[in-house]
């Protein structure tokens, strides 16, 4: 392989691995690059939950052999190598594969420097990180108590979700389906009543946030939004599917409620548009699904110049690793905006030493020179993932898939 002319380095990359891990029983997907320098190396986020042994084995078998050898240093170059070595690009496999390495060599270059990624970035713009928290409930009320409870802890952003009474429901527990369906007109009349509940029972300092999902027609995403509009959301997620992104410019002119989008996103490129046209308020993303943190960090700047802020997605399939990646984010972007919360355990903890503790709503970060989150191989062995994905999509009442 031919290396950049301006190489120089004496360290080298020796070693790239992937393992699959499941400390909370959800799969975990993590890169490490190993060096030629004792002790230095570098661990990643790879996380594709659904698709992780195609993740692992595009890391190992396609990406490694053109890694052995190069100076890690080069992580712009190595990175866009790698993107373009496949010809096709911007898939979720190949994308999460080069994120758990792209995270890897900034993890290296922190440890290299002595410094956090963060302060690599530009250093930070804010003391620590307002997260938001999740609250469920099988009725309002429910929901209601776990809203109080989490602004008693600290929190002044809460997203709430509630079940669907008799049907199929997201992010909340069941309340007493016994079809599984998914109903998406009843869950939409659910949500609205869900809000009319939480202004009348919490008032209005607290930010309240929904994901959809997209798991409703657009037309009834822009009615929701509609409607939903004098509840003052802090955003409402995700209310359309990739496809239908034509539909937000409807929703734009129907509703002034803020718009957080882009979960299912895999390529930059596709908030162009979005940027351009002013259709969005939060930029919404999982980090290692667009390849890691560099093309974050440039579509952060890029969201920056359009006045639209930062919310990547934090749920328990990023690994502590990228939600450290998150953090570093958070703390440089002056666009900041929200931060997901997933609460690890102490199963987390042991496998991932240095998780980013929350305190008070917040998340802080350390001096911990790189991503300040370490891997431990022999934990991780006593947590192997389940045998098969587990994630599937839900069904209407007749029994045809909910295109999400």
């Amino acid at each position: 392989m031919n290396e950049p002319p301006w190489a120089g380095s004496d360290v080298r990359i020796t070693d790239v691995r992937a393992f699959l891990t499941a400390p909370e029983g959800t799969t975990l997907v993590v890169v490490r690059v190993e060096t030629s320098e004792p002790g230095l190396y570098g661990v990643g986020c790879a996380t594709f939950t659904q698709r992780a042994n195609a993740v692992a084995t595009t890391v190992t078998d396609y990406l490694a052999p053109q890694l052995i050898g190069r100076d890690p240093a080069e992580i712009v170059d190595i990175t866009t190598i790698l993107h373009l070595s496949g010809y096709w690009r911007f898939g979720p496999v190949l994308n999460n594969a080069i994120s758990g390495v792209d995270m890897a060599l900034w993890d290296i270059k922190g440890k290299l420097a002595g410094m956090p990624v963060w302060q690599l970035l530009g250093g930070r713009t804010r003391t620590a990180v307002p997260l938001y928290a999740h609250a469920s409930g099988r009725d309002p009320q429910e929901v209601a108590d776990e809203v109080r409870a989490l602004q008693a802890a600290g929190y002044n952003h809460v997203r709430c979700q509630v079940a669907v009474p008799g049907g199929s429901t997201y992010g909340a527990p069941a309340a007493g389906s016994t079809t599984g369906a998914w109903d998406p007109r009843k869950y939409a009349r659910t949500v609205v009543g869900l809000f009319e509940h939480l202004r009348q029972e919490v008032g209005d300092e607290v930010e309240l946030i929904h994901d959809v999902h997209e798991r409703v027609a657009p037309v009834d995403a822009v009615g929701m939004a509609r409607e939903l509009e004098p509840y003052r959301l802090f955003f409402l997620e995700d209310p359309v599917a990739p496809e239908d992104l034509n539909w937000l410019r409807r929703l734009r002119e129907q509703s002034s409620i803020p718009i957080a989008i882009g979960e299912l996103f895999t390529n930059p490129a596709e908030y162009r548009p979005l940027l351009a046209e002013g259709l969005i308020d939060f930029v919404r993303v999982h980090v290692s699904a667009i390849g890691g943190l560099t093309p974050a960090w440039r579509l952060a700047v890029a969201c920056d110049l359009f006045g639209v802020r930062t919310a990547w997605h934090g749920p328990g399939d990023v690994s502590p690793i990228g939600h450290a990646a998150n953090l570093a984010l958070d703390l440089v972007s002056p666009n900041f905006g929200i931060q997901e919360q997933h609460p690890f355990s102490a199963e987390a903890e042991e496998v991932f030493p240095g998780v980013p503790q929350p305190r008070d709503g917040h998340l802080w970060p350390s001096d911990r020179p790189g991503l300040g989150v370490d891997f431990d191989e022999r934990a991780a062995d006593k947590y192997p993932p389940p045998p098969r994905d587990r994630w599937k999509p839900p069904r209407r009442p007749d029994g045809a898939v909910q295109r999400p």
